[in-house]
Formats: C-alpha cells, structure tokens, sequence
C-alpha cells in the first residue's frame, strides 16, 4: 500500500475518531434553554437515494474505489427507521459487498462492515 492510501486511511480513522468521541461528551449548558430540535418531518435520510449516497461517502475512504465495482447499490429501509444499504455482487463473482446500516431520523451509522 502506498504512502498516500495509508495517510488518507489514518486521517479518515482521526475523523471517525473524532466525530464518535464527540458524541459521547455532554454539553455544559443549561438544556431547559433549548426549546426545539429541528429534525426534518422525513429524518435527515428521507429517502434511499439520500442512503446510497452517505454509504458510500464511508465505504470509499475505508475500502477504496472496489466498491464502485459492486454496484448497483441497493437501500431498504427496515423497521420503519433504519435504512439497510448494500452492494450487489456481479454473476460467477467470488467475494463480498460493502453493508452498511444508517438511522434515518439522525443519519447515525449504526453498522458498517464488508462481507466476504
């Protein structure tokens, strides 16, 4: 692997880092000062155009441009809130497609790995 595809990767796992660590820090303000949350009518992912589209900004610094080689990507969306979005393995095709697992009120990524 090159210099460069292990710099993206380490920056990507920083951000990730960053942005899960974050999620896990409570605010120092008072919260009775909040008086409404603004959450679309539809989640912040309406719709499985929306879900493709967030999947594949993760799949691609993770696993590079080989899952552009598993497409058409496919999204379902599951128990009414969570959007299931995965790759299609070509014909007579040994391998696996990427999965990923999205929230559809909060774009939260629940699941995200690649099947063998």
């Amino acid at each position: 692997m090159d210099r460069f595809n292990v710099f993206k990767r380490l920056v990507y796992a920083i951000v990730v880092f960053l942005c899960l660590s974050s999620s896990f820090i409570t605010p120092n303000y008072n919260t009775d000062s909040i008086k409404d949350e603004y959450i679309p009518k539809d989640g912040f992912v309406p719709d499985a155009k929306t879900a493709i589209k967030i999947a594949e900004a993760i799949w691609f610094p993770i696993y590079g441009r080989e899952i552009y080689s598993r497409k058409p990507f496919k999204a379902k969306l599951i128990n009414e809130h969570i959007w299931q979005v995965e790759g299609t393995l070509p014909a007579k095709y040994d391998g696996g497609v990427p999965y990923a697992e999205i929230e559809k009120k909060d774009c939260r990524i629940i699941k995200i790995y690649h099947s063998k």
